[in-house]
């Protein structure tokens, strides 16, 4: 036996799994009659059991922001799964911020933004200094997908200690080796032996696991059909109960003593100060406590919510502009001077297409407008200054980001910032803007009492910062006989947008400062826009260009509209080709038998007719790919086929049939859920979701403008997945890219008319 982890673990030092070999203060602490196991997993003993020795209670950090996307049960299955722990007696709770919960997979991913250069971070051997910038932030980031590849072994591990520690307990009562032993249900179990967590507990806690973890032979799987559609989850969501009957805390729901409620009035987007406003009116209002102003910004704080929205309403706050501010026929014309006249610049290549291209077979130009995030649940935090320290309850995916923003707005360090990271009720990536945790921290420090600051849907679309618009030239060139795509040339009018965002998240660039970004390109803003697809000669070229109004990370980030423009064309080259649209892709997927699978499948779901003139079918494919360190890739595939058709100016969807491939699936009922809600997302986009600007101020502000599908317009879906053991991809954001020319691809066929901007508008709709 050794030292033991103890109760309380405070002073105890662990070793950040696998990171660095460096030590960290252990991040959680014990309650009482709880013992620490490592950063992510804490075992307490509750009265009761079914023999009344009691029950052990796992607790789970969960270091991911919760958007809906199912990672609290996710994280807490993986270290259930691994410790044989009954799912019933598992519990989680918010991780600290902590380097021991530092993001290495992105941190490589996005070393361009942090330290370019060291763009290829995440492709060196070990991705040392990765992971130390990782740490150093320490880099708690939920976005681009990459909480499997950066998690599960942890978490395994956390899992396999728990169970060495258990069976080490029970065999020196028994007196056989513990690996010999076995753990279910929360049982050691050897042959017809068995004793209970709970039992083992106190004597377990005393045991150090084995200093390279035993992991179980086979990582946690579900495979397709394993578990039907429709039948009980083995692992229920841990969030539905409370979600279902509305007793769920959300960050909106936080009530403290004594707490008041503001309501703020944003400026234009982009570059816009407060010029004027009328403080008298706010007195008029019963219940005001006062009236705070910033550079960008006024709020009213009231004893109750509609109070503090009816006051600053009443003042009619001004602004004027101090440098650019978002005007979406500016946008328009900047865009298009830049595909029609700007400089490209390369950023990938196989061969050179440009000669083949002197006179292409087709040429389209693709557009995508600025689209909202648009969660159901607008912005909210809750700031409280007690003994010196802020307390900060908020929904975030970059609590650290929120902590250093809400510490430089009230004059306190970053150590008295004590963050509560809330669920979120949606995000999309709307919830990496920090700018609310500075707001509300500024309004504390004024108020001198606990304020919460929720945005009403008005000041969320003004003061959210949407998805890039962009335009896309595409060129191809077909063979002689018209059988093959000899070339290929996708060049992008695109802002740095992922620059730009980085910068706002990573270094706290505000909103309305100035950023030069003219001529800066930016690969991250045209991923995927390279095809899989076997052509000879192709290349991606980027047009930088400052489009002077904000843009932000989206979910699908550039995979959303890459995929659009990207299988649209092959469509139209099919057309002029004389082929059928499924059997000419694979025809062009040598050597990529996974994402032929998907086309294949999908088809089958679908029935596909071959998508022939009015047959309101359309298809289109995709893969999204993470690399993970030491050569490693991790693959996302995905096919749609979409039947839909036109009618009296609105698109209508009738099904939507996926066949995603994500690897090794760890949950199915929740790989179900984030596929299907990737379709709705991705409907939603094609169909509606965007906005222009005029003067600053959003054309379509309320959710009720976005034309966003109701309830009775969401087609029939279809989903189904590959049997793989390849390792997992997280399918968040997969299941929304192939969408839009999915139906872009359909309503050719049901109307001949190609659609060609996102949202699907057309003259001929």
């Amino acid at each position: 036996m050794g030292a033991g982890v103890g109760a309380g673990g405070l002073g105890a030092l662990l070793i950040a799994f696998p990171l660095l070999q460096r030590r960290h203060p252990v991040p959680l602490v014990a309650g009482k009659d709880e013992h620490v196991v490592d950063a992510f997993l804490k075992l307490g003993k509750v009265k009761g059991g079914p023999n009344g020795k009691g029950d052990c209670i796992l607790t789970v950090a969960v270091p991911l922001c919760e958007m809906g996307q199912g990672i609290t049960t996710l994280v807490a299955q993986i270290v259930a799964d691994e410790a044989g722990a009954d799912w019933r007696k598992v519990a989680v709770e918010a991780a600290p911020i902590s380097p021991a919960y530092a993001d290495p997979v992105l941190s490589a991913k996005w070393a361009s933004l942090w330290m370019p250069a060291f763009a290829s971070l995440g492709e060196d051997a070990d991705g040392a200094l990765a992971r130390l910038q990782a740490e150093r932030g320490p880099l708690m980031i939920t976005a681009d997908g990459t909480a499997l590849a950066a998690f599960e072994a942890p978490l395994r591990e956390a899992g396999a200690a728990l169970r060495a520690m258990m069976a080490q307990a029970a065999a020196d009562r028994w007196g056989v080796g513990w690996e010999e032993c076995d753990t279910k249900d929360s049982f050691v179990t050897h042959g017809k032996k068995r004793l209970s967590f709970a039992e083992l507990l106190d004597a377990a806690v005393d045991y150090d696991p084995p200093a390279v973890p035993v992991l179980r032979a086979e990582p946690p799987r579900e495979a397709p059909g394993q578990f039907p559609e429709g039948a009980p989850a083995r692992h229920p969501r841990l969030d539905l109960p409370a979600k279902v009957d509305g007793s769920f805390t959300f960050a909106g729901d936080v009530r403290l003593p004594d707490m008041v409620f503001a309501a703020i009035a944003h400026g234009p987007q982009g570059a816009s100060v407060l010029s004027s406003y009328d403080k008298q009116a706010a007195a008029a209002v019963r219940g005001l406590v006062t009236v705070v102003k910033a550079k960008r910004w006024l709020a009213a704080v009231a004893t109750g919510r509609h109070a503090a929205d009816k006051a600053v309403r009443a003042m009619e706050p001004r602004f004027r502009a101090d440098g650019p501010i978002a005007d979406s026929e500016k946008v328009l014309v900047a865009l298009d001077k830049a595909l029609t006249k700007g400089e490209p610049v390369r950023l990938l290549a196989e061969g050179d297409p440009d000669v083949l291209l002197a006179k292409p077979s087709l040429s389209a130009r693709y557009d995508v407008e600025a689209a909202f995030h648009a969660p159901l649940e607008t912005a909210s935090a809750t700031a409280r200054m007690r003994h010196g320290q802020l307390e900060l309850w908020i929904a975030t995916q970059a609590p650290e980001r929120a902590r250093r923003a809400a510490a430089r707005a009230a004059g306190v360090s970053r150590g008295d910032v004590i963050v509560y990271p809330m669920h979120a009720g949606g995000s999309f990536d709307a919830r990496l803007d920090t700018r609310i945790a500075a707001e509300v921290a500024t309004i504390c420090k004024v108020v001198g009492k606990p304020v919460q600051l929720t945005y009403s849907r008005w000041q969320e679309s003004l003061a959210g910062i949407p998805r890039t618009p962009l335009s896309a030239q595409l060129d191809g060139a077909l063979s002689p006989d018209k059988t093959r795509v000899l070339g290929w040339r996708a060049r992008l009018a695109v802002p740095a947008t992922a620059i730009e965002s980085g910068a706002r998240l990573l270094d706290g660039w505000g909103v309305g400062q100035a950023l030069d970004l003219q001529d800066q390109s930016d690969p991250m803003a045209c991923e995927g826009a390279m095809p899989l697809y076997r052509i000879p000669e192709k290349a991606v070229d980027q047009v930088p260009l400052a489009l002077r109004q904000p843009t932000a990370r989206f979910r699908g980030q550039a995979h959303g509209y890459t995929a659009f423009f990207t299988e649209s064309f092959i469509d139209e080259l099919a057309d002029a080709a004389g082929k059928e649209p499924l059997s000419f892709r694979v025809g062009m997927l040598e050597g990529e038998p996974r994402l032929v699978a998907c086309l294949q499948g999908a088809g089958r779901l679908a029935q596909w007719g071959g998508g022939i003139e009015a047959s309101g079918q359309g298809i289109a494919c995709h893969q999204m790919a993470l690399a993970t360190g030491s050569g490693a890739v991790r693959k996302g595939l995905i096919a749609v086929v979409a039947t839909a058709r036109a009618e009296a100016g609105v698109v209508r969807v009738e099904r939507l049939s996926a066949f995603a491939d994500i690897g090794r699936i760890v949950n199915m009922a929740l790989a179900r859920q984030q596929i299907e809600g990737g379709l709705m997302f991705g409907l939603a986009h094609a169909v509606g979701g965007a906005s222009g600007y005029a003067k600053g101020r959003p054309l379509a502000g309320r959710l009720s403008q976005l034309g966003l599908p109701l309830l009775a317009d969401c087609p029939k879906v279809d989903i189904a997945f590959a049997d793989s053991k390849e390792d997992p991809f997280d399918p968040g954001e997969l299941g929304m890219v192939a969408v839009a020319p999915a139906i872009a691809n359909a309503l050719f066929s049901a109307t001949g008319v190609r659609f060609r901007r996102l949202p699907l508008i057309s003259e001929g709709l």
